[in-house]
């Protein structure tokens, strides 16, 4: 939905007391939040969050000469601007005004987590439903999900979140703001094992979503993922591969075939009715996220085929299977990675037709202890699925272990660039992605003006 705002029209009294805060100053009505100094305005409360890398703390002042109505500060911090409401915690705070907001919303919300898929059901989602809210961005944290919610508009018919987890408990902290009508979990794999501890409690953490339905209310998960399937008094909905031999399946895809670009086309079935569908994302992993988001439209009561044409359109996010062709195509998937979504992105660019794949690889974070075993898998399955050059920036990790003849190791992104120019063909397909501390992202967009005609 662009174009579209939202004001609150809220009290700073009504929300101090909300929020268990104490306003000092001058009563004023919020009509927005933001966390971000930079691009506050008139009108607009300022939450003080507290980053790794920042406090906005320091931003508090600059945020009121900027046009900010009040700011939200911690109590211990003794700042003396006005007006400012004093809480315990400024991430409780945020949280507690999306709570505020989402109490206000009449309209079904649809949450989606899961270990890869996300971003990209999220945005299959959006662009399928007139009227739809959602972030345009990556927003699933303890931040991004209460600013979500606290931008959605009145006019929205539907709030579409992208919720993520790092431990048992972050979903279930977010509950107040989430509430959701309908849960989504893409998928489970391998990732943030550092603070999941175990496959078990990764499944755990992501059921949470789940737990927060009502009994009206639909989960939609994944056919093969018996992790998942617990039963509960809400209504559920399965989605997966046509051939799944588990019993009936609500939504199935079958026969996905990838153009020149990359991009899927598939036969999708839901309701007894079979639909040819093209999608504009890369990757025939996006045939079951788009399986999940017209699981959604089922529970919503759309109509299916209204839905599929409107969500074929949607391009997706920026650095998520991004494609850009020109002498060579490059495929910048490097907002973030795990062993579920680089398998997912090599298999891609090996069923691209007649093109010679590169892979440009980075570390993939917080594995814990299968750290290096993941990474020798990939290696292996890069290897094995025939790969034509994998690159590997920065630390190996256990990339090596698996493809010892293919892994070319190099220091930094400026070596891979220069080891890519000396490789580099026309036509060739070159993928990059890797955790999103890595950075790769810089290379990915140089290579993609590199590769302008």
């Amino acid at each position: 939905m662009s174009g579209s705002s939202v004001d609150l029209g809220w009290a700073l009294s009504e929300i101090a007391a909300r929020i268990g805060g104490s306003l000092v100053g001058p009563d004023a009505t919020v009509n927005a939040v933001s966390t971000d100094s930079r691009a506050v305005s008139a009108g607009e409360v300022f939450v003080a969050i507290v980053g790794e890398r920042f406090d906005g703390h320091d931003y508090a002042e600059a945020a009121l000469g900027a046009g900010a109505c009040a700011v939200v500060v911690e109590r211990r911090r003794g700042l003396d601007c006005e007006p400012r409401i004093e809480v315990d915690s400024t991430a409780d705070a945020l949280l507690g005004l999306a709570a505020v907001r989402r109490a206000e919303l009449t309209i079904p919300v649809v949450a989606i987590t899961g270990s890869s898929g996300k971003t990209s059901t999220k945005d299959l989602i959006a662009s399928g439903i007139d009227g739809a809210w959602s972030s345009p961005r990556s927003f699933n944290n303890e931040v991004g999900v209460p600013l979500t919610v606290l931008t959605t508009p009145d006019e929205a018919d539907v709030l579409v979140l992208e919720v993520g987890s790092r431990g048992r408990g972050h979903i279930r902290w977010l509950a107040d703001a989430i509430k959701p009508d309908i849960s989504v979990v893409t998928n489970l794999g391998v990732v943030h094992l550092e603070t999941f501890g175990s496959e078990l409690g990764l499944a755990d953490a992501k059921y949470e979503l789940i737990e927060l339905l009502g009994d009206t209310g639909t989960a939609i998960v994944p056919a093969d993922e018996p992790r998942l399937h617990r039963g509960g008094d809400h209504l559920q909905l399965t989605f997966g591969p046509a051939d799944h031999g588990g019993g009936d399946v609500d939504v199935t895809y079958a026969d996905v075939q990838l153009d020149d670009l990359g991009y899927p086309t598939f036969r999708l079935s839901a309701s007894g009715t079979s639909h040819e569908v093209t999608l504009s994302v890369a990757g025939s992993h996006q045939a079951a996220n788009a399986a999940a988001a017209t699981a959604v439209a089922l529970a919503l009561g759309l109509d299916v085929e209204s839905f599929i044409t409107r969500m074929s359109t949607t391009t997706g996010s920026d650095w998520r299977m991004d494609v850009h062709d020109g002498r060579f195509t490059v495929i910048n998937d490097a907002y973030n990675a795990n062993p579920q979504s680089v398998e997912a992105a090599l298999r891609t660019i090996i069923e691209m037709p007649h093109r010679r794949a590169i892979a440009v690889l980075g570390p993939m974070a917080e594995l814990g202890p299968v750290c290096e075993a993941e990474h020798a898998r990939i290696g292996a399955l890069a290897q094995a699925l025939g790969i034509d050059d994998l690159i590997v920036v920065g630390p190996d990790h256990g990339y090596v272990l698996g493809a010892p003849g293919l892994v070319r190791n190099v220091a930094d992104s400026g070596e891979a660039a220069d080891t890519l120019h000396a490789v580099v063909e026309p036509g060739d397909v070159v993928l990059v992605k890797a955790s999103r501390s890595a950075g790769l992202e810089r290379l990915a967009l140089s290579l993609a003006e590199d590769a302008a005609p």
